[in-house]
Order: C-alpha cells, then sequence, then structure tokens
C-alpha cells in the first residue's frame, strides 16, 4: 500500500461515516479508499487482479442513516474541525463558519431559487445574508438543479413569466426585479468562468440570455453597469472559445507531466486544462510498441481505441475482428485496470508510472509493465547538488501554478461526481498525482542513495526542505516529504536514522506530530487556522471533509433541498478560495543553475512500486530492526 493511501486509510477509522465514495475507480490509487469506488460499481473499470487478501468490502448499506440526520453545523471539532478560519485580514467579512443572518429553510429547488432572488432585490446594495445566500447557492446548485434549468428559471425571471414567484416579488418593481435576476447570472459567470464553455447548450442559453439582456438595455438605464460586466464576460468567452476552435491543426497541445520531455516544455507556467484540450499519449502494444495519438483531454476510451484502431490500420479489418480492442491501464507493479468505452477524462487518472495498452481480450492476462518501469533507474546526482532553500522554492513556485490552476469548484465534482453527473477534474487530480509523486520522489531518492554517509546527508536535507516548504506555508509539499521519509522502506533504515544528528530527529518527530491523523488532523488544523494567505493546503484532507459532509447528511430531506448542507460545502469551497486570496511570491535562485533546478523540480523520475522500494531498503541494510 502506497504511504499516502496508507496514511489516509489510517486517518479514515476517525471518521462516522463509510469509506466509500460512489465514483469510478481511480488508477492512481492516490486517495484512500473511502475515496474511491468499490469494485462492483457500475461506473468504475473492471479490475483484472483480485484482492489477494480476499477481504470483504464495506457495504454501501451503511450509508442509510436514521431518521434525524445530523445537521453538518451541529458535527463537533474533532468530528469535522474546519481549516478555516485563516487569521482574516482587517476589513473582512465571511471568514467563519458562522453564517451572518439566519440560513434559508429548506425548500424545492425552484421555491430555493425564489427566495434567493427575494433577497437580491436590494441589489446592487445588498447585505452580508444576501451575498452568502447568493454564493452557496450557485457554489451548489449543480447538486440539486442542472445548470442550464437554472439558467432557464433565471430567463422566465427576466421576463417576468416565472411561475415561482413569491408576495414579495410580486410587489416590487420591475426594474429592481431584473437587477436581482442579472446579479444571480453574474455571480454564476464569475464563479465558474471559462469551465461554462465545455457545455455548449449552456453556453448557448447564456448567449441567448445575453441577446435578451442586451434588447432591454436601452430602455432600462439602470442596468447599464450590470449589461456592461456582462457583455464583457459573455465577450471575453466567446473571444476564447472561437480562439481554441478556429485553427485545431494549429492548437497547441498542452503537455501533462509524463509527457515532458524536452526542457522548455516543462520550463514554460503551468496553465489550466480544460476537457476540450490536446494531448499527445502512448497507447502500447502487448509487444510494448506503441503508437501516439493526438486526443482530447476528455476523450472516451471509445475515442481513444478509434484514434489508436485508425494508426494500426485496423479501421478495414475491424468488422471482421471478432473481439474489438480493449483499453488497460498497466501499473509498475503489473496491475491491470479494464476501462469501459464510456469512461471519460481517463488521462490525468494514471498512476505516475502506469501506461495504457491496447490489446484484445485474449492478450489481457500477458500485459506486463515496460521494461523501464521494472529496472531501477541510476542514481540521481542532481539532488546532492541543490540547496535545500533553492529546492523548497522551486517546489512551492510549481506547487503553486498548480494550486492557481484549480478552480474551486473541482473539488465539488470530485466528490459529487454522481449528483452532478459529470467530472471537470483534471486539475484536482495532477495535483492530487504530482502529491504522490513528491512522496515516491523522496523515498526514491533515499534508497537509490547506497552510501551511508551520504543517505544520512540526504535525510538531512530532506527535513531541511520539509521545515522551508513549511515557512513557505506550501503545506503540500510539507506532507508529501513527511509521508516519503515515514515511508516503510525507509523509516526501516535503523542504522541510517541514527546517524543523524539529535537535533533533525527532533526536528523530525515534531513535523510528524503535525502531520498525526489523531483527532482529525487536529494538530494539522490548529497550524493551518493561524495562517494567513497564501497557503498551499494538504489537498486530500479537503476531500475527506467534503466526503463526510457528503455521506454524513442527505442533500434532499423529505423531497427539500438541505440548506445547511448546502452552507457547510459552500464553506469548505469558499476555504479554497481565501487561501488564495493572496498570491505566492517566493525568491528563487538567480544562479546559472537555476533553469536545470527548476526542470529537475518539475520532472522528477520516481520509483512507485513498493515492492521495488522494499527490495532496495533490504539492500541496503539488511538486517535492520
Amino acid at each position: 500500500m502506497k504511504p499516502l493511501e496508507k496514511f489516509l486509510k489510517k486517518q479514515s477509522s476517525h471518521l462516522s461515516g463509510p469509506r466509500h465514495l460512489h465514483r469510478r475507480q481511480s488508477v492512481s490509487k492516490i486517495l484512500p479508499s473511502f475515496l474511491r469506488d468499490t469494485p462492483g460499481d457500475s461506473s468504475s473499470g473492471e479490475k483484472v487482479e483480485e484482492d489477494p487478501s480476499g477481504a470483504p468490502q464495506p457495504s454501501h448499506d451503511c450509508l442509510e442513516l436514521p431518521d434525524g440526520l445530523r445537521s453538518p453545523l451541529s458535527f463537533s471539532s474533532d468530528e469535522l474541525s474546519p481549516s478555516e478560519p485563516l487569521t482574516p485580514p482587517p476589513g473582512s467579512v465571511g471568514w467563519s463558519l458562522t453564517p451572518p443572518g439566519p440560513l434559508l429553510a429548506p425548500d424545492s429547488p425552484e421555491a430555493l431559487l425564489g427566495r434567493v432572488l427575494d433577497q437580491l432585490l436590494t441589489a446592487p446594495r445588498l447585505s452580508d445574508a444576501a451575498e452568502l445566500a447568493l454564493d452557496d447557492f450557485i457554489l451548489t446548485h449543480t447538486l440539486f438543479i442542472p445548470t442550464e434549468e437554472l439558467l432557464v428559471q433565471l430567463q422566465q425571471y427576466f421576463c417576468g413569466c416565472s411561475r415561482h414567484t413569491s408576495p414579495t416579488w410580486e410587489g416590487s418593481d420591475a426594474v429592481q426585479k431584473k437587477q436581482a435576476v442579472l446579479c444571480g447570472l453574474l455571480h454564476l459567470l464569475d464563479t465558474y468562468k471559462d469551465s461554462l464553455q465545455e457545455e455548449e447548450k449552456t453556453f448557448q442559453l447564456i448567449k441567448d440570455f445575453y441577446v435578451l439582456v442586451m434588447r432591454d438595455a436601452p430602455n432600462i438605464p439602470q442596468l447599464e453597469g450590470n449589461v456592461i460586466r456582462l457583455h464583457r464576460l459573455v465577450e471575453t468567452a466567446e473571444l476564447r472559445l472561437t480562439d481554441g476552435s478556429a485553427a485545431p491543426c494549429s492548437k497547441q497541445v498542452k503537455p501533462l507531466f509524463r509527457h515532458f520531455r524536452r526542457i522548455d516544455s516543462c520550463l514554460q507556467p503551468r496553465v489550466a486544462f480544460r476537457g476540450s484540450d490536446e494531448i499527445f499519449c502512448r497507447v502500447y502494444m502487448p509487444d510494448h510498441s506503441y503508437v501516439t495519438i493526438r486526443s482530447r483531454l476528455s476523450a472516451s476510451v471509445s475515442d481513444i481505441l478509434s484514434s489508436v484502431s485508425e494508426k494500426l490500420q485496423y479501421s478495414e479489418e475491424q468488422g471482421q475482428r471478432e473481439e474489438p480492442l480493449i483499453l488497460v491501464a498497466v501499473t509498475s507493479a503489473g496491475d491491470k485496470v479494464l476501462l469501459k468505452p464510456d469512461d471519460g477524462c481517463i488521462f490525468t487518472t494514471l498512476g505516475i508510472n502506469s501506461h495504457l495498452f491496447a490489446c484484445n481480450r485474449e492478450e489481457l492476462r500477458s500485459l506486463v509493465p515496460l521494461p523501464e518501469e521494472v529496472q531501477l533507474p541510476p542514481e540521481d546526482s542532481h539532488i546532492h547538488r541543490i540547496e535545500a532553500e533553492d529546492l523548497a522554492n522551486h517546489l512551492s513556485a510549481f506547487h503553486w501554478e498548480l494550486f492557481s490552476c484549480v478552480h474551486e469548484l473541482e473539488f465539488v465534482d470530485y466528490v459529487f461526481h454522481v449528483e452532478r453527473g459529470r467530472r471537470e477534474t483534471a486539475n484536482l487530480e495532477l495535483l492530487l498525482q504530482r502529491c504522490s509523486e513528491v512522496q515516491h520522489w523522496v523515498s526514491t531518492q533515499t534508497l537509490l542513495c547506497e552510501a551511508p554517509a551520504r543517505r544520512t546527508q540526504l535525510l538531512k536535507k530532506f527535513i531541511k526542505t520539509a521545515a522551508i516548504c513549511k515557512q513557505n506555508q506550501d503545506l503540500l509539499s510539507f506532507f508529501a516529504i513527511v509521508m516519503g521519509l515515514d515511508n516503510g522502506a525507509v523509516s526501516r533504515l535503523r542504522v541510517t536514522w541514527e546517524k543523524l544528528p539529535g537535533k533533525f530527529k527532533n526536528l523530525f518527530r515534531k513535523f510528524e506530530n503535525l502531520t498525526d491523523p489523531c483527532r482529525n488532523h487536529k494538530s494539522y488544523r490548529e497550524m493551518v487556522s493561524r495562517m494567513r494567505p497564501p497557503v498551499i493546503p494538504f489537498i486530500p484532507l479537503i476531500l475527506k471533509d467534503l466526503t463526510f459532509l457528503h455521506e454524513g447528511s442527505k442533500t434532499f430531506l423529505d423531497g427539500l433541498v438541505n440548506v445547511e448542507k448546502m452552507h457547510a460545502i459552500a464553506e469548505k469551497v469558499r476555504t479554497v478560495r481565501k487561501y488564495r486570496s493572496s498570491q505566492m511570491r517566493l525568491d528563487t535562485d538567480v544562479s546559472p543553475t537555476h533553469l536545470q533546478n527548476k526542470a529537475y523540480v518539475r520532472q522528477f523520475q520516481v520509483i512507485d512500486n513498493q515492492n521495488l522500494l522494499f527490495e532496495l531498503s533490504y539492500k541496503l541494510e539488511p538486517n535492520a530492526q
């Protein structure tokens, strides 16, 4: 079991909820079992290898809680200690879980929208309670009403033909009502930004709404400010959409981590991925030959196989084949996951050293990892040349780029995939993959160092790097480094650890206490609560909190939206917003080796096969206890 997975699985025992979430299985195994599907889930890939332990899986029947479900706001601090509030800047509003006023009562989705709009009738001067209610609704609306339906209902309110209006709404001025609807629409566009362009029907509804507003604008001068904002948002989105589709042949292909082959590619600033972005990917055959295809990031398995078949010139004989090609993900440990034809967005769910194979079903059992994944890489000399401060600053700078690319709603998509009916989580999955990559890189570099003295120096460098990352408030790197050193293959090196100076041993013990999952990561939460933005949090813990909220209470109670649950979810999402409310600026070195160090940090070569790591460990210290 990988250290990150083991670490989070251990702390999941402190939850009062179930461990499994209805989400298709991720090949990377970055997160614990309660954030992955069970093998029997209908949306999962078919796992070829059975669990050798034969341990029974927890039943989803435990998701059904008795009547009188607890409110998410009633959880104790030990059950769900929020990583917020961060220390609020002067004049900040809404930095705690306590809302500025009473929450809206549970209601149907349509009535709930009407009540939110009622509170917006004072636009543009909104109260804190109105702003919070609007933000809660926009951040979580897809859990109970599709975005397309929301836009249609907003249009009906704007035109005055809605059937769900309240007496307060009916008695208000027509201009006030249009201002309230525009306020809600603008908040939706500001929150979702470019992601709405990925859904053609939704974006068309927005453009239709825009045309409707522009027709009324000349007759209602009070709408001028909101109309200008709407025009800029729609025009910008339309230009980006046109630029992305006008010349598909010349469209830039974005590299994923595993596609870094040239130093100029990995040195480019990271930009957010969208489902329509195109990437290059190698798909291997059973004999380890491969074809390179160009594919959309959101492409389904069927689309990928079609591209592979075309490359292999199988198209003409496809109808004569008794069995079509299948797509399989093979890890460095030899585990195989058979991907279903309708699975999509699979590229970002692959493990660090996993590869895609296309084969017949008869060839499935014969698939083995690529030779370079089972062979030991040479010892890395660059890690011994780079200073700990430079290493930490480059790590933090890169991880801030990756964290900034993650849309705040990707956290909701990741956990509530079934309710939302779609998944746009590529940037979040890449950040999780990077966390696992850093963790395995620390273990790999330690175990590849054969000289005992150099190995002890390497431990000191990693501990110093973790300390500087903590100082940088890059807690993702801090956790990854500590867990890499806590890997069983590294922690068993008794002789190496005994040679470590006492002050480094004590410092590492403090770090272990901070990453201790006891009392729901109480030490970590207390530490992060004292920090001010910018902060790079430990991302898996945010996902765990959202999962607890999701599994601990129902979205609908007697057919009415559970508003308290929606507010608690929105608060967790706003936490991400607060972490990024200031820009992280680090002093990276300006030495001649600056670009080499930057490139090195962004393309680690790691061993993610735990069996192989233990083999290295036993070669270094066969008799270590």
